[in-house]
């Protein structure tokens, strides 16, 4: 197993009237974050935030490449991001949730005192498949077949990559003590974005580079389906954004 510093490229807030980041997902252009009562999208290469959703938020969130997906204690709401009109809702596994990603055309729900990923039906919210983990998970990613999953126990925070199958855990980022993750989410190549709980902050964290050269050639690949509708000629832009 590789355990090594996670390395916090750059930070983004606190934001005006926000006491909490939950969840976070990406749509190729903007970073949505979840804020208890919005969801709320931040431009990653200028900082700002340029759109609000009035909508019960408070935990996971996902995009699938065309709508966003909303845990809010109980149930997953389905959200046109263009209206942000909520087109259905799903109830969550037992037990809530707290991350939550789109990947395999299914929603992948973390749950954070239960110490489980769930992969579920995102029509109906049956659940397909259960994986174990032995601390609590405060966020979900897919990325070129990579399943991570963040965890916030006391002061220590990581970003664990996983076997999708086993659940072991193959690669820790250990965040700085102190510092939470409290959702989680890939831009689709080379970074994170890590939810910062009640820091009211969101941070991007290097991806690990693969070892091998065909590794290193996937990084700028899409990994996760909702990815790969929403990719846009910003994201170079993103990569190179130097941390401020």
């Amino acid at each position: 197993m590789n355990r090594s510093a996670a390395e916090i490229v750059r930070e983004y807030g606190p934001f005006p009237g926000v006491a909490r980041v939950n969840g976070v997902t990406f749509d190729g252009e903007h970073v949505w974050f979840a804020t208890g009562d919005k969801l709320n999208a931040l431009d990653p290469v200028s900082g700002d935030t340029v759109r609000a959703i009035d909508v019960a938020a408070h935990a996971g969130t996902a995009f699938d490449g065309q709508h966003l997906f909303q845990l809010a204690e109980d149930r997953i709401q389905k959200i046109d991001p263009k209206t942000g009109r909520v087109l259905n809702t799903i109830p969550a596994p037992a037990g809530g949730g707290s991350g939550l990603a789109w990947a395999e055309g299914t929603l992948w729900v973390g749950q954070h005192r239960n110490r489980k990923i769930q992969q579920i039906d995102p029509d109906t919210g049956a659940t397909l498949r259960t994986i174990d983990s032995n601390r609590f998970v405060t966020g979900v990613t897919w990325i070129d077949g990579e399943l991570w999953h963040a965890t916030w126990e006391g002061d220590e925070s990581e970003l664990r990559r996983i076997d999708p199958g086993t659940g072991e855990v193959q690669e820790r980022l250990d965040m700085p003590p102190g510092v939470g993750v409290s959702g989680l989410e890939s831009d689709g190549g080379d970074q994170f974005f890590c939810g910062g709980g009640s820091s009211g902050t969101v941070r991007a964290v290097r991806r690990p580079r693969r070892g091998s050269t065909a590794g290193r050639g996937r990084e700028n690949e899409v990994g996760s389906a909702h990815m790969q509708s929403t990719r846009s000629p910003r994201d170079a832009t993103l990569r190179t954004k130097p941390s401020r």
